[in-house]
């Protein structure tokens, strides 16, 4: 424990649905809630507006609509998050080469290491210059933690939400601690926090006045001794500025099971190439190929093959995928898929796969020549790989116009996407910048003036 608060938590506010605030003038202090809009979707972020009706993070979205009928709900656009993350992380770099992101949206820092604080007045004196830094690049708001440790850095940063700076004195810990829910320390979830309220604990000061044999008694070692730890204020953790991924995957889940197995190898192709593009975005490659299968009864199944080196090939990739779902069945539905690859490395070696495809398949097309005339074997076409996304459902053929993305019109400019459906798409004009509720035009989904737009910058656009 250090004896100055000199780690720092940022936590940006309901980040996704801030960010979405900021870029569109109209949502601005409304209830807002980003993320998936199918039968199946969970909500991603709730805005602060949103959160007074109920409605939170990991919920199903067909609960929050009946909760906050009258939100925006929004399909979530990664690639503005990420480029707004970056712009905060890079104020972060600039106070210390320890930085741990834990997150898009949250990270620790290590101040002390930085250079740039060593005693209470100039921590705070960082963490309130940092908060008004974010508001001046990005137009949003985060939440800064202060102490002597990454846990009590966290419980501070929560403490002040939203838009707030709280700094947790060395030496107070225990006195702040004792008071509040034992799901407040890392750790304890919904599980743990049940088992100790049925052993009588209920707050932080039960812990400490239990002791450490009693909680390993209840929890085992491992976690029974770290809980006593926290609970006496004690965090050791060092900010690591290097969290090294150990996985790259994506997955999907359909808002109508799949029973069609040449649809589900399709799929499974498509998140195949949806993982490399992650993966080569990353600067990474792979060894294992991991295939994630949640059937119609939730019973899921995960199956992997590790391949002879690293690769960032999509065609290897592809190629384990549905090797690997050949030996799952099916045929019952299909509510989920994912590919991922672990075993990441920095390099690729040469790919003898593709050498041995290459050589089976001109061994295969000489033993085609030798055959004759009305001999040729019957080949079974390739699936055809759908440009689809799962949270909403449309007519094959369409345009997909995906509500709170960005569009482009001809003659009226800089838009987004209010929703869609029965072949009309409906635009409401107006860019981050904009002063006062942009207008609001509906037009046919395959209007030739109409394209998707990129994203404008939240401040300066």
């Amino acid at each position: 424990m250090r004896t100055a608060p000199t780690i720092l938590h940022l936590d940006m506010d309901a980040f996704y649905a801030a960010v979405e605030q900021a870029a569109k003038p109209s949502l601005r202090g409304k209830p807002v809630v980003v993320g998936g809009l199918g039968p199946r979707g969970v909500v991603a972020t709730a805005s602060y507006e949103a959160r007074r009706f109920g409605v939170h993070s990991a919920m199903p979205t067909a609960q929050a609509r009946r909760l906050a009928p009258n939100a925006a709900y929004l399909v979530p656009r990664f690639t503005v998050y990420r480029a707004v993350s970056e712009q905060v992380m890079g104020l972060l770099g600039r106070l210390s080469p320890l930085v741990e992101p834990l997150s898009l949206d949250e990270a620790f820092v290590d101040l002390e290491a930085g250079g740039v604080a060593d005693d209470e007045a100039s921590a705070r004196a960082v963490g309130e210059r940092l908060r008004e830094q974010i508001r001046e690049l990005t137009g949003l708001s985060g939440s800064v933690g202060l102490a002597g440790s990454k846990m009590l850095a966290k419980i501070a940063s929560e403490e002040a939400k939203p838009d707030g700076l709280c700094l947790i004195e060395p030496g107070t810990e225990r006195e702040l601690l004792a008071p509040m829910p034992v799901r407040t320390l890392p750790g304890v979830g919904p599980a743990t926090g049940d088992h100790l309220r049925r052993a009588g604990m209920t707050t932080v000061a039960h812990l400490a006045e239990a002791g450490e044999d009693e909680l390993v008694r209840l929890l085992g070692k491992a976690h029974g001794a770290s809980l006593h730890r926290m609970a006496q204020g004690l965090d050791d953790r060092p900010v690591v500025a290097e969290r090294d991924a150990k996985s790259v995957s994506v997955e999907d889940t359909f808002d109508v099971d799949l029973h069609d197995r040449v649809r589900v190898r399709s799929e499974v192709e498509r998140l195949a190439d949806r993982c490399v593009e992650r993966l080569r975005g990353a600067g990474r490659s792979g060894r294992t190929v991991v295939l994630k299968v949640r059937r119609f009864d939730f019973s899921t199944l995960t199956r992997s093959e590790t391949l002879r080196g690293p690769t960032d090939d999509p065609g290897v990739v592809r190629e384990a995928a549905a090797r690997l779902l050949e030996g799952v069945d099916t045929t019952g539905g299909v509510r989920l898929l994912g590919v991922g690859v672990t075993g990441l490395a920095d390099y690729t070696q040469e790919d003898l796969f593709a050498q041995a495809a290459e050589a089976e398949a001109a061994a295969a097309a000489a033993a085609a020549g030798e055959l004759g005339a009305g001999e040729a074997e019957e080949v079974a076409p390739e699936p055809v790989e759908e440009a689809v996304e799962v949270t909403e459902a449309e007519p094959a053929g369409e345009r997909r116009w995906l509500a709170g993305h960005d569009v482009r019109h001809v003659e009226f400019g800089a838009g987004w996407v209010q929703g869609s459906g029965l072949g009309r798409v409906t635009v409401r004009f107006e860019e981050p910048g904009s002063v006062g509720v942009g207008r609001v035009r509906t037009f046919r989904v395959d209007d030739p003036g109409l394209e998707r737009g990129e994203p404008l910058p939240l401040v300066g656009g």
